[in-house]
């Protein structure tokens, strides 16, 4: 069953970003000749007005194949008036990026019904106190909740991580304490920190843990949209710097992961409730928004990049540039693919 919800999800996620592409295609004039959910050998197929719309036999991923536009031969265009070719470069630029803009679309609207839904967070209350810390010295104590921090309202463990994280200077923590509260001042002070990459690093804090108690978190229609874009904002801030890391080295590439591992993931996610798959598949849809604007060739961010280059010197990418960029852009996509599909598999049978 998880399986299957793993394929629905990869199909659905696939159908949305190809439908950014195909609204878009159509509000400008362009015919769109196919809508394909999956690759490879056509399965069902019908044709409404002038599209063919089919579910192929490999169903890890999709395309819309405009007319004048093949990404397995960028040389075949067409001129006539319906055509992408045809369009003037901006307009393929807004074209190619409405697949990406569908994904992000996508997971804002996720986020959205999951902070309607309720987000199990950490409660503001202090655990453990660290020896000879800030808090320690001002008289912070276990089990005080913190309300206030220079006068934000704190709702979450979360909310206390940012404000100190922001903090410049002392601050001023309003806690509840036997249903009464007090005020301290207290000044963060510059500790090692690890990040998720393994990565040392120096942030401001005051020396306390949280208690472990969960509260859910609901938002109003007031706070619902902040949050699904923070939510969004912080989910594509994380996938470029994981992207970064990969490239310079931090991350190896064993830790790669394809097809395989998002199916298992997703399977994962959808056994442990609605709100945790909501956010994985949020998660999955910013990094194939991402993913697909990076500059590669064959990538709609490679298309969007010979565009802006015809939009910006009023001339196309010569023809053997334009051919040599799509074959290299295949053949790294095709590398990646191929190494990340040998780490799940090396993973499944008991690799590290």
């Amino acid at each position: 069953m998880g399986t299957f919800t793993s394929i629905l999800v990869l199909s659905f996620l696939i159908f949305f970003h190809e439908l950014g592409h195909f609204l878009a295609a159509r509000f400008f004039g362009v015919r769109v000749e196919v809508f394909s959910i999956g690759f490879g050998k056509k399965i069902v197929s019908k044709v409404v007005g002038q599209t063919e719309y089919c579910v192929s036999l490999i169903p890890l991923g999709g395309y819309v194949q405009m007319k004048g536009q093949n990404d397995m031969d960028p040389l075949a265009i067409s001129l006539d008036t319906d055509s992408y070719n045809t369009k003037k470069p901006w307009q393929r630029i807004i074209i190619l990026f409405a697949g990406p803009f569908a994904n992000f679309l996508l997971a804002f609207l996720l986020y959205i019904a999951i902070g309607l839904m309720g987000v199990t967070n950490l409660a503001p209350t202090i655990g453990a106190i660290s020896e000879n810390s800030p808090a320690q010295s001002v008289g912070l104590q276990k089990d005080d909740e913190i309300v206030q921090i220079n006068g934000a309202i704190i709702k979450t463990w979360d909310d206390v991580s940012v404000q100190i994280k922001e903090s410049v200077g002392i601050l001023e923590l309003k806690v509840t304490r036997h249903n009464e509260v007090k005020t301290f001042l207290i000044k963060p002070i510059m500790n090692p920190f690890q990040t998720m990459f393994g990565e040392t690093i120096y942030k401001p804090m005051v020396g306390i843990s949280p208690i472990g108690k969960t509260i859910i978190t609901r938002y109003g229609i007031d706070e619902i949209f902040g949050f699904a874009l923070l939510q969004t904002q912080k989910a594509t801030t994380m996938i470029l710097t994981s992207l970064q890391k990969l490239v310079e080295g931090d991350i190896p590439l064993k830790e790669l992961g394809g097809v395989i591992t998002i199916v298992k993931v997703t399977s994962d996610a959808s056994n442990a409730g609605l709100v945790i798959l909501f956010g994985f598949i949020a998660l999955i849809s910013v990094n194939l928004g991402v993913l697909n604007l990076l500059p590669i060739p064959a990538l709609d961010g490679g298309h969007m990049m010979f565009n802006l280059y015809e939009l910006l010197t009023k001339k196309a990418p010569s023809e053997r540039v334009l051919h040599l960029m799509t074959v290299g852009g295949w053949a790294l996509l095709l590398s990646l693919t191929a190494l990340s599909l040998y780490n799940d598999i090396y993973r499944l049978v008991g690799g590290n």
